[in-house]
């Protein structure tokens, strides 16, 4: 007898992942780089967290949504998928043109753990991206595919309707328009979706009570929390080098140590 997918842990996670789309309030989502910012970010509460694929680039010293990072993104989707949160991926636009292979990465995402996937179209042929999203609900049902337009991130907007209603037709469980920050413009999208709308959060745009109150289900961070953490890092190693002890919040060695997943825990060290 075929166990019910939704029924097993996996099963169980990614229709807790959906759920979330459909609270009371919108899933406010923060994308983490590697393992201590994840965990750190569940530990403040967050009961979902994504992956940047900018800062899994920039970490590994590669390029950006041109397809470089596909071993990268696994290798923190190992790394992330048995933690204490819902794990999302950013998969750029799934590494590959062809569907097939998109389906067996989101696969392979699955099966350690993601329960999400965001993958973007680039401007690319909408047919092609839907056929990608398509691949992907046959392969991995369960798994929740936040299907992303660039309309706005790289173009003018134009055609952002006709592309998100070929990837809901495609079975895509929400949609994600980055770049998107005028709050009217955002209400006239939600009234024309049947899925939930992923917004990013831009600190120059509306704060989350505003988009929330548009009728946004996700609010995504993207890589503004990798670039803080760097801009920090920066100002600190600059300010000391002036003579300035350093400001703002800095976690106790024994408390990004302790963030280390119980199996990989090293051996006793002194030096800090």
């Amino acid at each position: 007898m075929t166990a019910d997918p939704q029924q097993t842990p996996s099963g169980r996670a990614a229709t807790a992942f959906a759920a979330l789309h459909h609270a009371e309030e919108p899933l406010l989502l923060p994308n983490a780089w590697d393992h201590a910012s994840a965990r750190a970010l569940a530990e403040q509460g967050f009961r979902a967290v994504g992956t940047t694929s900018l800062g899994v680039a920039a970490a590994a010293g590669l390029p950006d949504g041109a397809a470089a990072t596909r071993e990268e993104t696994l290798r923190l989707a190992v790394a992330l998928g048995s933690g204490p949160f819902l794990l999302s991926v950013d998969a750029e636009g799934g590494f590959s043109d062809d569907p097939d292979e998109v389906a067996e990465f989101a696969r392979a995402l699955y099966a350690v753990g993601a329960v999400g996937i965001n993958l973007e179209d680039g401007l690319g042929p909408a047919a092609r991206h839907a056929a990608k999203i398509e691949a992907v609900k046959r392969a991995v049902p369960g798994l929740f595919v936040n299907a992303r337009t660039d309309t706005h991130w790289l173009g003018d907007g134009d055609g952002t309707l006709a592309r998100l209603d070929a990837y809901q037709q495609a079975g895509a469980d929400g949609v994600f328009v980055p770049g998107l920050t005028d709050p009217r413009g955002i209400e006239a999208l939600v009234r024309r979706l049947e899925v939930p709308l992923n917004i990013l959060y831009a600190p120059q745009g509306p704060p989350v009570a505003r988009l929330a109150e548009t009728g946004v289900r996700r609010i995504s961070l993207g890589s503004l929390l990798y670039r803080r953490a760097l801009g920090a890092a920066l100002d600190a190693a600059a300010g000391i080098r002036a003579g300035r002890p350093p400001t703002g919040t800095t976690p106790a060695y024994d408390d990004v140590a302790g963030l280390a997943a119980p199996h990989r825990t090293p051996g006793a060290r002194t030096s800090r």
